[in-house]
């Protein structure tokens, strides 16, 4: 059987091109949800996992939405092998002609492997480029830092929802509400240093 996956990272981002691809590679069954690839925590993600059997084509759009980190990818793709289904990625090259199963698998996870290194090593690349030019920019004294991803005015409609979410709960918990920054953090899936700066924010702007 062919079990699909398909993922975006944000609420308000479009799975129709995935789904529809999916669906012309003869895909049945189609697990897809809106959540970060950051991690393997997927509700969707968890039960394409623990619903595939033995010679079903696990299939997927491109690599990346199976996860952001290398390690988690090879973790999902040791599990599908585990139940000895075969992961495709449509938008690498297919064995689907090899009739020997165990042959086809390895020939995949060959190519996944080198693909998985060329990415790496492209993303190696992009952040010593971007160190690089973040030093000369120091050097020429024009370096500011970074653009606050979490803010009022933020481009990214779930991190500008969860930094209303942040100051809320920071209001809250300056008008007496029980809450720690730990507890916030953990409930809006950021780091305690996010709401630290948020919170220090706010004071300034009482100032």
């Amino acid at each position: 059987m062919r079990v699909g996956y398909a993922r975006v990272s944000t609420l308000d981002q479009n799975l129709e091109r995935q789904l529809t691809r999916l669906k012309e590679a003869g895909v049945k069954k189609i697990f897809q949800e809106k959540i970060s690839g950051k991690n393997t925590d997927r509700p969707a993600l968890k039960k394409m996992l623990a619903y595939i059997h033995e010679d079903d084509q696990v299939i997927v759009l491109s690599l990346d939405r199976l996860g952001r980190n290398n390690q988690d990818i090879s973790d999902i793709i040791e599990y599908i092998n585990h139940k000895k289904a075969v992961l495709r990625i449509l938008n690498l090259p297919t064995f689907d002609n090899i009739q020997d199963k165990n042959l086809q698998r390895l020939m995949t996870n060959l190519v996944l492997e080198i693909y998985k290194y060329t990415a790496e090593n492209e993303r190696t690349q992009i952040r010593e480029r971007q160190r690089q030019g973040i030093e000369l920019a120091k050097q020429r004294g024009v370096y500011r830092g970074g653009i606050p991803q979490y803010t009022a005015h933020s481009t990214n409609p779930q991190k500008r929802h969860t930094y209303e979410r942040i100051t809320e709960l920071l209001k809250d918990k300056d008008q007496g509400k029980k809450i720690t920054i730990a507890e916030i953090a953990r409930d809006n899936g950021v780091s305690r240093n996010l709401v630290y700066k948020i919170q220090k924010q706010q004071h300034n702007s009482k100032d």
